[in-house]
């Protein structure tokens, strides 16, 4: 790689990391509980090259005009933006038909993925039919293995409360009702509990000087840009710094990290704004670290801290960029709580501008007057029932009543809502300055059924005080833990030579589950997947499998094995080996 490439990475730990690791991390859960996943890239197997050159050329333009594209393929900007959009299938023959619904009859469970070799190569036997079914993180890696094949500096980022603004506005308007249940979306606006893209490295020759190094490309099928669905590339500066009126999708990438989000309380045709959080979007952004196994958070690439000014100012300039750019700006009032005053109505740009030159923030909240906070007492795991507290408190000098309206219900990773399985109503007497405390316990055999693939509930408390009427709002996501399987290697690990391997797993489940297989995958230990049907278990039975693998490739190698069944959500171990040449050198 010379250094006048365009995608040319100075560092080579830096390069080892972001083009020629095989193996990765993909972060996944919620912002509370971040959970690692592996995956195997894989882009240096045999037949990648070939499928990805053969994914080019079924790009739509390609199609068009084949002698205008060939000649656009020397920019990385170029080539990124093509992929972004051939490897969903929603506008061409592309790899991966994302499904969001939670019936995958036809194909397979997006969360049964580790590997991009086993979809594109799918994706080739099949003559270019869409693989059934990605999400986000399976977009994203599979992106990274192309861009990673093809030379260009990439890796996978999540987006912990990733923000999906469809109107221009940058205000994720989210609904309950007067039980507390979150209700299905109101609008197209959504908050994702996680998102994952990919970032690029490359020089931007088509923009200022300032914008080149990691761009956001986003594959997974949200938005139409310029007629497809695409995303990016992005500047991550840009973003930072409110510059969205650089090419390309920079205002959709920034509401995916710095958007609001207002909470409403519907009641019949009453729609009452329950609380305005400046803060809330765009948490713990996160990638692979170079060289390790760890977690590298990068919120400040993408963000000034949340609230500084710098934060608001690069706010507003986005704000009102995409208002210029032809986004309708919002007519609102002040975004304040109920019982707060406010100002007269405005442009949300023009309300920015005068708080940010008054030094303050756009927000006028009233003082809060009860504090209510969502505990687990238990970790939350699959299978076990689901122990929570609520603690409010009364943090003025006076007494108060309060009606409390606790509400559970799941909610795909989407932030799409499920009608809740468990609610409850509580009257709390607090004298002044005094905390109270009420737990509660929902056994698996009410909740379990309900859950879908994602495992993930969301906790939600509504206060009323009965003589201020003020309301307050507390909320968690829960995500469900699963049991992790163990892999064993029980003698050294050589190139070419059969080493065993020891799988231990569970049932989960208080109950018995049936079509257990176990597949087993890396890249360089086994050539494809090797699949070991299991048939039942019985309710929390644990088992253990021992079997050989042969390696045909040395060095470090991330081994990965996934348990799935007729009931419970896909069981995940991995292990990373060493493998060590062979003593003859063959």
């Amino acid at each position: 790689m010379a250094s006048e490439d365009d995608v040319y990475l100075a560092s080579d730990p830096e390069r080892q990391e972001y083009v020629m690791n095989e193996d990765g991390i993909i972060y996944q859960g919620n912002k509370d509980w971040i959970q690692p996943s592996p995956w195997n890239y894989g882009q240096f197997e045999e037949d990648l090259v070939d499928i990805c050159f053969q994914l080019l050329d079924r790009n739509l333009n390609y199609q068009r005009n084949p002698a205008r594209d060939c000649s656009l393929r020397g920019s990385a900007a170029y080539v990124s933006r093509v992929l972004s959009a051939i490897v969903n299938s929603n506008d061409d023959s592309g790899v991966l038909l994302g499904n969001w619904t939670e019936d995958y009859s036809g194909g397979v469970r997006p969360t049964e993925w580790s590997s991009s070799p086993a979809i594109l190569r799918q994706w080739h036997r099949t003559r270019g039919q869409p693989v059934r079914y990605g999400q986000c993180w399976v977009f994203a890696a599979v992106m990274c293995s192309v861009m990673r094949c093809l030379g260009i500096p990439t890796r996978a980022v999540t987006n912990f409360n990733s923000g999906h603004d469809t109107d221009g506005n940058l205000i994720i308007d989210v609904f309950y009702d007067k039980t507390g249940q979150l209700l299905p979306r109101k609008s197209k606006d959504s908050v994702w509990n996680f998102h994952v893209w990919n970032e690029c490295w490359m020089a931007r020759r088509d923009l200022p000087a300032g914008y080149g190094g990691w761009q956001v490309l986003d594959a997974t099928p949200q938005e139409r840009s310029n007629g497809l669905y695409c995303c990016g590339p992005a500047p991550v500066t840009a973003i930072r710094e409110g510059d969205v009126q650089h090419r390309y999708d920079a205002p959709f990438v920034f509401s995916m990290v710095n958007a609001d989000r207002v909470a409403w309380l519907l009641s019949g045709t009453r729609k009452e704004k329950l609380h305005w959080d400046e803060n809330s979007i765009g948490i713990h952004i996160s990638t692979k670290d170079v060289g390790s196994q760890d977690r590298q958070d990068i919120t400040s690439a993408y963000k000034h801290p949340e609230g500084s000014l710098e934060e608001r100012r690069a706010f507003l300039k986005a704000l009102t960029a995409w208002s210029r750019a032809g986004a309708e700006p919002e007519t609102t009032r002040s975004p304040a709580r109920s019982g707060a005053g406010a100002v007269a109505a405005t442009t949300r740009s023009e309300a920015m501008s005068t708080a940010l030159a008054e030094g303050g923030s756009p927000v006028a909240l009233t003082e809060a007057q009860l504090s209510l906070q969502l505990q687990l007492v238990e970790s939350a795991e699959i299978g076990q029932d689901l122990h929570l507290m609520l603690l409010a408190r009364n943090l003025e000098a006076a007494r108060k009543d309060v009606k409390l309206s606790l509400s559970t219900q799941p909610v795909l990773h989407d932030g799409t809502p499920r009608p809740p399985f468990w609610q409850d109503t509580h009257y709390l007497s607090l004298d002044p300055r005094e905390e109270k405390r009420i737990s509660w316990r929902i056994a698996y055999g009410q909740y379990g059924r309900h859950l879908g693939e994602d495992q993930q509930v969301q906790v939600i408390a509504l206060a009323e005080e009965n003589t201020s009427w003020q309301k307050m709002l507390a909320e968690k996501t829960v995500t469900l833990a699963r049991p992790s399987l163990t892999l064993s290697v029980l003698a050294p690990v050589v190139v070419n030579q059969p080493f065993p391997l020891h799988v231990e797993f569970i049932n989960p489940l208080p109950q018995p589950v049936d079509g257990c297989v176990l597949v087993v995958e890396g890249g360089g230990l086994v050539k494809g997947q090797a699949s070991i049907e299991l048939g039942s278990l019985q309710a929390q039975e644990k088992g253990g499998i021992k079997f050989q693998l042969t390696p045909y490739k040395s060095g470090p190698r991330q081994l990965h094995a996934t348990l799935t069944s007729s009931l419970f959500p896909p069981i995940k171990g991995w292990k990373q080996l060493e493998v060590a040449p062979h003593p003859g050198g063959n």
